[in-house]
């Protein structure tokens, strides 16, 4: 269902170990906004919800509301650093479109 690359598995342990206490895994979601429409989010949970998918990737606990999935099914997430900028990198095959920033998708 996703991929994470081993640059991006690499900065979400680092986050993890940040934290300064356990967490129950990496939130993975789809929001309204941005250029073309919806975008990106992500974030470290304490704790899942009663409907959150909750998929092991590439030896995480990825938390995914039911609403998300359905964007995020085959998406592979990098973590690239070049001159524009450092972070995560979104593949999705289920993109119809995007925008110019990279940050959001149709």
């Amino acid at each position: 269902m996703i991929q994470i690359t081993p640059a991006a598995q690499a900065a979400i342990k680092g986050a993890i170990e940040g934290a300064g206490q356990p967490v129950a895994g990496l939130r993975l979601m789809v929001q309204s906004g941005g250029c073309a429409g919806l975008k990106y989010g992500m974030s470290l949970e304490l704790t899942e919800a009663p409907d959150d998918l909750v998929v092991e990737a590439e030896g995480l606990r990825v938390l995914i509301d039911p609403q998300s999935g359905t964007y995020l099914n085959g998406v592979t997430i990098d973590f690239v650093t070049s001159l524009e900028g450092t972070g995560f990198v979104f593949d999705n095959p289920n993109a119809k479109g995007g925008c110019g920033c990279g940050k959001s998708f149709c």
